[in-house]
């Protein structure tokens, strides 16, 4: 399997350790991933997204108003 390597804020890998239960940043972000995974997935299945061949894009705003 391939691996990859990101370098993520200290505080923010803490968090998702205390939060998931793990106890090493590499579990925690493998574990928060593969259950952003999934539920995307159940979405998917949910709303029929994925029997399109499409996924759903979210519409960013080019320049801010105001």
């Amino acid at each position: 399997m391939a691996q990859v390597t990101v370098t993520l804020d200290a505080n923010l890998a803490i968090d998702a350790m205390l939060l998931s239960g793990t106890k090493n940043p590499q579990d925690a972000v493998e574990l928060v991933l593969r259950d952003y995974l999934a539920r995307g997935r159940r979405t998917e299945t949910r709303t029929g997204e994925a029997a399109a061949g499409h996924r759903p894009t979210v519409d960013r705003p080019t320049a801010q108003e105001g």
